[in-house]
Parts: C-alpha cells; structure tokens; sequence
C-alpha cells in the first residue's frame, strides 16, 4: 500500500488536540475521580457541567463534564487552530471538502466551529479560550496522578485509509502505522500535528467511537500515585490496563475508566517528530510487541468496548479485528 505523502502547507492551521466534551450521568462523582485520582483543576462549575484542565494547561479546560439523562457519550473532541483567521478558512475549506460545518458557542472560548469528519467523528475547532494560572509549579496542590495536558485521543473506525486520507490533507503527519508486511489494509494509524507522535489515532473496529482520550504525566511514578488513590477512593477495579509499556509511541501507561464508563489513559510522553527525513514507522499486527513488549495483554473488552459519539450511528468493519487479549493469551497457555 502507499502510504500518503505529508503536507507540510495546508490551507490552515491545526496546532493541536485541545479538548473533549462528554455527557456524564453522575456529574459529582465524575468530578470527584478527575479531580482526586487524575489529578485535574477545576477551572469552573455550574449545575450541569464541569470545566477541568491539567496542571500545564493555561487554557480554560480541556475536559468538558456536561450532565446527561442518558448513555453517557462523547460530544465532540477538539482541535485548536492557530488564529480566526486560520478557524475562518478551516470553515470554507472543509464545507468545500463535503465536510457537515456550522457556527457555534461555547462557554470559555472564542468562536467554535463544528466539523464531522467523512469517518463521522464530530469535531470542534477554536482558536481562543480564556486564560488560566499555569499550576505546574504549584506542587501541594497536585493531586492524583497530576496530569499534565490532554495529549490525544484514539477513535475506533471502519474506514480507517478514508480518516487517514482526510487528516492527511489537513497537514496531520502519520508516524506510525499498524499492517502487515506487504499489506493493503490499516489496522491503525497514529497522527499529529504538535510535532510528538500523536494528535488523534484511528484502529480498525466498530464505530465511530471513542476508545479513549489521554493526558500525559511528568513520570512513571505519578502513574502508580494515581493508581494508589483510585485505591484508596474506591476505584481500584476502574483500573482496566497496566501500568505498562507501549510498542507504538514507547510510553509507559494506564488505562482507567471514569464513573461513567469513559476510557482515559495516563502516560509519561513520548518522542519527537519533527524532522522532514523521520519516515512512519510500521507495526506487524502479528508482532506482540505492539501490546506489549513486557507484561501481559489487555482484557477482550479494552479492545472492544468504547464510548459511543452522541447522535452518531456505528458501523461494522468489513472484517472484526482479533487481537491478541489477556483471555486468548490465557487459553493459550493453558492449551499448551
């Protein structure tokens, strides 16, 4: 398969994942984990949503908690763009691209666009939010795990070539990507536009879904300190995965799911990418290392299981994806 080239000068300017709206069904409780186990701030709060960022943000939020009466879902994941005007021409270009756009409001930032993506993922572009006090030097107020800054999100799709051409015409660089040696079909591509390896990821599966947003951790430990509190807290069995290690973008991480259902991944970073001569790197799908270079699988259902986009419908993929989980590795063993 070829692999597309970069645009290194697209018609505007994505700098970065910027923030996320979720519906939630218990408002307080959502608070309290992403507050004490995660380690966000509390930038502002009303009867029906919570504002929260991380302990480098100095931007309004990056987590929207809005209170739902139904499934909780996913509004809709934000980009940021580097000025109006930029926000301005990203309104034109993807109308002319058959992209659904229209004006909106939003609390806390400057005008918003709303984009679907041709993969249906509901997007929301800004150029401006308010200004908040920079809390990372502020280390008795840390709590939890002190997240730092949303860094991506990965979406579960059928069409994963179709999100990778679309985000490749938007300057998005791929870094990696998962497929066989000699294949033509993606398993999972990795994409960003902040210069690390990933700004949004998309892996074959139902959706458009969710499978998880992530905020990045000053080290490993801050990891297990977010596990000891969600411990403490009674949260102990919200923790669905490590900590580990990742084949792709090499972080160690853990995989929590928040009151609602919600799947949020803390890690400690990872490398830069931004040299015109750094080609993607390529996974084997059959390579364990992309699960898990030490340690053991994830359950079935950290594969499978995802938030769904409020008002979107999901889709089948032509053929399932069947990864190596904790369930087969187990069956394995014990067979053999």
């Amino acid at each position: 398969m070829q692999l597309p080239p970069t645009v290194f000068d697209p018609a505007f300017n994505i700098t970065r994942a910027s923030h996320i709206v979720l519906t939630v069904d218990d408002l307080d409780a959502s608070r309290r984990f992403y507050e004490e186990v995660i380690g966000l701030i509390t930038s502002a709060a009303d009867a029906d949503a919570v504002y929260l960022r991380g302990v480098e943000e100095a931007c309004h939020h990056s987590l929207v908690l809005r209170r739902g009466s139904g499934t909780p879902g996913c509004t809709r994941i934000g980009m940021r763009v580097v000025n109006e005007d930029h926000l301005a021409r990203a309104h034109d270009v993807l109308a002319e691209m058959g992209c659904t756009v229209s004006w909106a409001e939003a609390p806390y930032q400057g005008r918003t666009l709303h984009v679907t993506d041709p993969v249906g993922t509901p997007l929301e572009l800004c150029a401006r939010m308010d200004a908040m006090p920079r809390m990372i030097t502020r280390f008795s107020t840390h709590k939890g795990g002190a997240a730092g800054r949303l860094d991506h999100y990965q979406i579960l799709t059928p069409e994963v070539g179709k999100a990778l051409a679309f985000y490749n015409k938007l300057g998005f660089r791929l870094t990696e990507y998962i497929m066989p040696p000699g294949g033509e079909v993606l398993g999972g591509v990795f994409l960003q536009r902040k210069g690390n390896p990933h700004d949004i990821v998309f892996f074959n599966g139902i959706g458009p879904r969710l499978h998880h947003f992530a905020y990045t951790v000053a080290e490993g430990a801050n990891l297990l300190r977010a596990c000891d509190v969600a411990g403490e807290l009674g949260y102990g069995r919200k923790v669905e995965r490590g900590p580990g290690r990742h084949g792709p973008g090499h972080a160690m991480f853990v995989y929590f799911r928040d009151p609602a259902g919600h799947r949020i991944e803390l890690f400690n970073t990872h490398y830069q990418v931004m040299d015109l001569e750094n080609e993607p790197v390529g996974w084997d799908p059959a390579d364990s290392n992309i699960s898990f270079p030490w340690g053991l699988p994830a359950q079935r259902r950290w594969f499978e299981e995802a938030t769904p986009f409020e008002g979107v419908t999901s889709s089948e993929p032509a053929a399932r994806p069947n990864p190596l989980s904790l369930e087969r590795f187990l069956a394995a063993l014990d067979a053999g």
